[in-house]
């Protein structure tokens, strides 16, 4: 059941469950046609994907999930919420709905959750499209150490979970263009947010560090399929890892969008349309 703080119409979606490892996982199945699956990162959940969607379902069938702990999934205490364990859920998910031959869509978090099923399965994965994303272990950055260690920590904990510092604070800084993300934008990010789930990501910044080298090194499985990076070159986090991805694959177009930050879905959809429907087609 949808909750009433969700504006209808900037979310018109039924959607649907599915059992798996922890709980009833939520995630919105529109259109037909080729299958894309979008997966999103913290503190976001499929409301993230909204205007991708509606812009795209009409040609392509867009399989869509809240990962547990987000959105309108559920949030079972004592599962461990790791990504390495979303992965394997959002596997399940693909699996269950044989998608075949499937564009996968990453952002943030979603990178390295996305990206583990592509190297598994680079035979089903036609297309890549990465929004600001990364999947490497953050081990020797100095700015992410710092991060990890202190939002990963007692206090990062409490600021999470009390005040919904992944929305009020770290969101709403990394987005660079505030026209299309509205304070009643924000409000669907909040009342959605569970601040346990988003502090594990925070922790796990540096604590999945060995699964997320794991995956770099393999990432010449995915090296061959071809790739759309949209990238907002004002974000904070990831905005100058863009010439990292450049080198990991051999055929990609890239976008830069100059003056945003680290939500292209959000804060240029329209823009973002724009490149992935020929991408789509070709």
């Amino acid at each position: 059941m949808i909750p009433a703080s969700v504006d209808r119409r900037e979310y018109p979606f039924e959607p649907r469950t599915l059992d798996v490892d922890g709980g009833r996982l939520s995630y919105v199945d529109e259109g037909e046609g080729a299958p894309i699956v979008m997966v999103h990162g913290t503190p976001t959940w499929s409301f993230l994907y909204r205007h991708l969607i509606r812009g795209l379902k009409e040609r392509h069938r867009c399989v869509v999930p809240d990962h547990l702990g987000f959105g309108l999934s559920d949030r079972p205490r004592g599962w461990s919420y790791r990504p390495e364990d979303q992965a394997r859920n959002l596997a399940r998910l693909i699996e269950t709905l044989t998608l075949k031959d499937l564009t996968l869509v990453v952002h943030d978090y979603g990178g390295p959750i996305g990206l583990a099923y592509a190297i598994d399965h680079p035979e089903n994965v036609r297309r890549l499209v990465l929004f600001n994303t990364w999947m490497w272990s953050w081990a020797g950055e100095r700015r992410m150490e710092w991060f990890g260690r202190i939002l990963g920590g007692l206090l990062g904990r409490l600021l999470y979970e009390r005040v919904g510092f992944s929305v009020r604070v770290m969101l709403r800084h990394a987005i660079a263009d505030h026209r299309r993300y509205t304070r009643g934008i924000e409000h669907h990010y909040l009342k959605a947010l569970d601040g346990y789930a988003t502090w594990v990501y925070a922790r796990e910044v540096l604590g999945s560090s060995a699964w997320y080298d794991g995956l770099w090194q393999q990432r010449d499985r995915i090296a061959r399929i071809p790739a759309l990076l949209i990238w907002g070159m004002k974000d904070p986090a990831f905005g100058r890892y863009l010439p990292r991805w450049r080198g990991v694959f051999e055929r990609a177009e890239v976008v830069e969008l100059p003056d945003c930050g680290h939500a292209p879905p959000e804060e240029r959809a329209p823009e973002a349309l724009k490149r992935l429907a020929p991408f789509l087609e070709r």
